[in-house]
């Protein structure tokens, strides 16, 4: 339960604290005193939408603090939440705040502990529902009605199954459409790709050939040059020149000379040595120069075959790199882009698997879900029946409407009781091809007949606003039963309701509150009688501001607000408050008595 509401500088509240108690608790107060400011505070506490016109006029921010008491289940899914965080939840009981400031910038805190706003609005989901000012308009736009089915079916993990199956099915119908749009351009790349990789594979390239290439080339194109000065140097080196001696001659006497002089002074022995290590290191090379010259060879075809290599070599350089390394590298990365090019058409053909898969997958689970929320319409129309009959509204006949469509793009649902045509598939067993949506193959609506004999019809076309208030409050105790949220928070659920009508509103009410801890904020004063804890919101004049205070009411005080909310403080109107709250009393006696209020 809400133990304690503080709210500060939030709209013309300065500083208010609301102690709460269990079983049905009411606001009442004049029209703009701030009963709703309340509600919208509290909201903004659950994770609600922020804006810097919530800050009271003259502050830096606002702020909101509630004191939540929890226990049992809703205790153990909150500890689940809060241990993703690291927060210590402590004994049952949870602290939440938030602060708004002018720049727009939210603060909100967990038991102390700044936390993401999302937490906020996670742990709301667990502990309070506010139905809020005109909130039965929502039972006027037909999508709410599958949300109505959904929730009182026990059907959101059945839903959300197949609202995950059709995200995948919409990203693989996705990639399928990129890769058809892409086709053409594909077919274009893949065919300029297999040249590329072609004209580079068919010239067998060696790395450095380029360079041995040029050297063997320049000695073909120079081979007569080559061997006229390879014979000078061997004829120097062997024969001399013009009755000069040859190289090896002069060595020859340089190391007879060494040896007469080494008998003149040892020391000269080393010299020897060298002497003759030249002389065979410039045989050693005279012999190599021979060789060499005597391979060389000139011949034009040859030379042709060489220009014509180093041309596609150089042709290829201009188109792929620099070197032959990089035109090697490129020659690689494009048939890797040319074996993903033609993976693409694999991938085509395996995405189209994929994708009559997913269908059938998704027409599986949606007509499960269908087939659920046929068995969960009619228990959902004779309870919200039951309900509306307490609320004056005894004649009502409700129906839940679920249809789908066929769809030549739709999924296979294989169920016969769906009123659409079948087609036998391949295994010979029937089924319907059915439009669908994250939510599934059904439309629901919720159809409603006021006067006895009239057919169902949509609620936009029967229901007055009164009367849709009325049905919204059934359908809210009827869904709170099934999810178990702990505070039920009604904002002006008398909306387009009398006094006649007020009583039972009131009644039921205090018939949910045997469960939860429901909050109403009223101006009739036959729903108010019915509270168990009384809350006046009044709107004051202090230091020439406005600012909102609230008073618990008991005793005489609650007869004089009872009395004001009927519009007159005479004998006559506070003897009949007296009388209203002695029979409301005798009544609550009367009923079932309450089981104990749980925290939760």
């Amino acid at each position: 339960m809400l133990r304690l509401l503080s709210i500060t500088n939030f709209a013309t509240i300065e500083r208010l604290e609301i102690e709460l108690a269990p079983g049905f608790s009411v606001l009442t107060g004049e029209t703009g005193a701030g009963k709703s400011i309340v509600v919208d505070a509290l909201g903004l506490l659950l994770g609600g939408r922020s804006d810097v016109g919530m800050v009271r006029s003259g502050a830096s921010q606002s702020r909101v603090e509630g004191v939540f008491l929890v226990g049992g289940d809703i205790a153990q899914s909150i500890n689940l939440v809060l241990d993703e965080y690291g927060i210590d939840f402590g004994e049952e009981e949870i602290i939440l705040a938030r602060e708004v400031n002018l720049e727009g910038r939210n603060t909100c805190r967990v038991n102390g502990r700044i936390v993401p706003l999302r937490l906020l609005s996670t742990l709301a989901e667990h502990l309070v529902d506010i139905h809020g000012q005109n909130q039965h308009l929502s039972l006027l736009r037909v999508p709410e009605h599958m949300d109505i089915l959904d929730h009182y079916g026990g059907l959101w993990q059945l839903r959300n199954e197949v609202a995950h199956e059709v995200r995948h099915l919409t990203e693989v119908q996705q990639e399928l459409d990129r890769l058809r749009k892409d086709e053409a351009d594909l077919a274009l790349r893949a065919d300029f790709l297999r040249r590329q990789v072609g004209e580079i594979s068919a010239a067998n390239l060696r790395p450095t050939e380029d360079e041995n290439l040029t050297l063997e080339r320049d000695r073909v194109a120079n081979a007569e040059r080559i061997v006229t000065l390879s014979d000078r140097v061997c004829q120097a080196l062997y024969d001399g020149f013009d009755r000069q001696e040859s190289v090896m001659d002069l060595l020859g006497q340089v190391s007879k000379d060494l040896l007469q002089l080494e008998q003149l002074d040892p020391s000269f022995g080393q010299n020897i040595e060298l002497v003759d290590t030249l002389t065979h290191q410039v045989d050693d090379f005279a012999r190599g120069l021979r060789s060499y010259r005597d391979g060389i060879e000139y011949s034009t075809e040859r030379l042709y075959e060489l220009e014509d290599r180093l041309e596609l070599i150089n042709g290829l350089k201009r188109k792929y790199g620099r070197t032959i390394g990089e035109i090697l590298v490129f020659g690689e990365r494009a048939s890797q882009e040319l074996e993903r090019v033609h993976h693409s058409e694999a991938l085509v053909e395996e995405l189209k698997s994929r994708e009559m898969d997913l269908r059938r997958q998704v027409g599986g689970l949606a007509g499960q879900l269908s087939n659920a929320r046929q068995q969960a319409a009619g228990r959902l129309a004779d309870a919200i029946k039951e309900e509306v009959a307490g609320l004056a509204l005894g004649h009502a006949e409700v129906l839940v409407d679920i249809r789908q469509s066929d769809s030549e793009d739709g999924v296979p649902v294989g169920t016969a009781d769906l009123g659409l045509s079948t087609t036998p598939s391949s295994s010979g067993e029937s089924f319907s091809r059915v439009a669908f949506n994250g939510t599934g193959i059904d439309s629901v609506e919720l159809l409603i007949s006021l006067n006895p004999g009239e057919p169902p019809r949509p609620l936009a076309r029967v229901a007055s606003g009164g009367e849709a208030s009325r049905l919204m409050l059934a359908i809210r105790a009827i869904l709170s039963t099934a999810d178990q949220i702990p505070i039920l928070v009604f904002d002006e659920v008398d909306a387009g309701i009398g006094g006649r009508v007020g009583g039972v509103v009131g009644r039921k009410l205090w018939d949910l509150s045997k469960s939860h801890q429901v909050l109403c904020v009223t101006h009739l004063p036959q729903i108010a009688c019915y509270a168990d804890y009384h809350v006046k919101v009044a709107k004051l004049a202090s230091g020439g501001r406005t600012v909102t205070s609230v008073e618990v009411l008991d005793g005489d005080a609650r007869v004089t607000e009872l009395s004001q909310m009927l519009g007159s403080e005479s004998g006559a109107t506070r003897a009949s408050v007296v009388e209203m709250l002695r029979q409301t009393g005798i009544w609550k006696e009367s009923t079932m008595e309450r089981p104990p209020i749980n925290d939760t």
